[in-house]
């Protein structure tokens, strides 16, 4: 069965002027062969070569092949560049002639031409190739890393009772937890993480933060600095506030803020005076 969207072996069955036809057999019927343009046909091509080529729908909506390979195979997931906008959805350059649509309702955000989007490819509902920016079904879940590799990713969607949704290398599903992400990530952010646990079903769970000791020396840094100079040299409330107001001035979670202080204590950077931190 020939494939739309996919990259297939398939026989050369008949050469016509315009091009070749080619099919699963050679005696494949008229239904069961797609053409191959001219401009298309590698050189000493006959009957009966075997030829790798990409199945797709032309302009007039009819099934063609090329000997291109797409930036984006069925069911898989690449970053797209967005080639224009109008009324019926953004185009996204996948290295066809004819651009990708990505219709207004597979959106998870406004786009707009010129940048790049993270995106898979699917059949939609008229049997046409389409791109979707909701990825998450598309993603692989057999990535090679373990827990305390640093990963690259970017951010595909931002679910406040969940976290931030990661496509680590651009293909392999993973997730900052909630009460591990930090605010301000939007979708498109390319962002390098740690991996702190790997579940049973392959998706990578992910961490903004470095391994313990390490994260502590930045967090330290980053508590004196604001104490000094948003707070001139004086915060009103010690380790022992409320822990959403720690999160809501520092981006920090209770545990890692009494760390920072304590590091910042023992280098005698601070003391601690009537539920107060104060500079020294």
């Amino acid at each position: 069965m020939i494939e739309l969207g996919q990259m297939q072996k398939l026989l050369v069955i008949k050469e016509e002027s315009f091009g070749v036809y080619v099919g699963e057999t050679p005696d494949a019927g008229y239904d069961e062969r797609v053409l191959l343009p001219k401009k298309q046909v590698p050189e000493n091509c006959k009957v009966g070569d075997e030829l790798l080529v990409f199945i797709y729908r032309d302009s007039q909506d009819r099934m063609i092949a090329t000997m291109t390979r797409p930036k984006v195979l069925l069911h898989t997931v690449a970053k797209l560049n967005v080639r224009q906008v109008n009324r019926v959805g953004a185009f996204l350059d996948w290295g066809l002639e004819k651009d990708l649509l990505l219709p207004y309702h597979e959106q998870t955000r406004k786009v707009v031409a010129g940048e790049q989007v993270l995106a898979a490819l699917y059949v939609d509902k008229s049997g046409r190739l389409a791109a979707t920016m909701k990825i998450y079904p598309y993603l692989q879940q057999d990535s090679p890393y373990v827990i305390g590799d640093t990963v690259t990713g970017t951010v595909y969607q931002v679910a406040p009772n969940f976290g931030v949704f990661v496509a680590v290398d651009g293909k392999y599903s993973g997730m900052i937890p909630r009460r591990e992400a930090p605010e301000g990530y939007a979708p498109g952010d390319v962002v390098e993480l740690r991996v702190t646990n790997v579940k049973e079903d392959g998706k990578l769970d992910l961490s903004a933060h470095k391994k313990a000791y390490q994260q502590m020396d930045e967090d330290a840094e980053a508590v004196f600095e604001k104490i000094h100079e948003d707070f001139e040299g004086e915060l009103p409330f010690d380790d022992k506030a409320d822990p959403e107001k720690i999160r809501e001035v520092f981006g920090l979670s209770k545990a890692a803020f009494k760390r920072a202080v304590g590091r910042l204590y023992r280098e005698r950077k601070i003391r601690f005076e009537d539920g107060r931190i104060i500079e020294c």
